[in-house]
């Protein structure tokens, strides 16, 4: 098998020997969030499924904004994975409940701001995402990434 297969299939144990120990001491916070999020998600859905068909608006649709397309990759393991629809679950979740939003300030309010609004963007990174392939070497463009991020920062 090549490296950048046999690389990712890890078991639990070997994954944490790979981990940074910043990752592994904040991912509990990290995790911590997804009650609120699902609690959000709930609210919103249910605000929009009772309020959207009164106002006339058309409703947003979770499965543009949620998606799960990650775990098919070989190149992650079952964590990696378990990781990916975290994150896939949280961006698309807020991103849902921004258009929500969105919609709701447009039907009731669509006074355009003095100031210029930073608009939600799913990457604020524009170099952060790259295509799905099953064959690159993921920790390599990881910590590449990362190094690009660590030194936008710095600017």
């Amino acid at each position: 098998m090549h490296s950048y297969y046999t690389n990712h299939h890890l078991g639990l144990w070997a994954l944490i020997k790979r981990s940074r120990p910043i990752n592994l001491i904040t991912g509990p916070v990290i995790y911590s969030v997804i009650l609120p999020l699902l609690l959000l998600d709930g609210f919103v859905s249910l605000y929009q499924f009772l309020c959207f068909p009164i106002y006339k608006i058309q409703k947003m649709h979770r499965c543009d904004f949620i998606i799960f397309d990650r775990q098919t990759l070989k190149y992650l393991d079952w964590v990696s994975k378990f990781h990916c629809t975290y994150c896939a679950y949280a961006v698309g979740v807020i991103g849902f409940v921004g258009a929500v939003i969105g919609a709701t300030e447009a039907y009731f309010c669509p006074i355009k701001h003095h100031r210029t609004q930073k608009q939600l963007k799913v990457h604020r990174y524009p170099f952060i995402a790259f295509e799905q392939s099953d064959r690159f070497d993921f920790d390599s463009r990881l910590n590449g990434m990362r190094n690009a991020m660590m030194k936008q920062r710095k600017l």
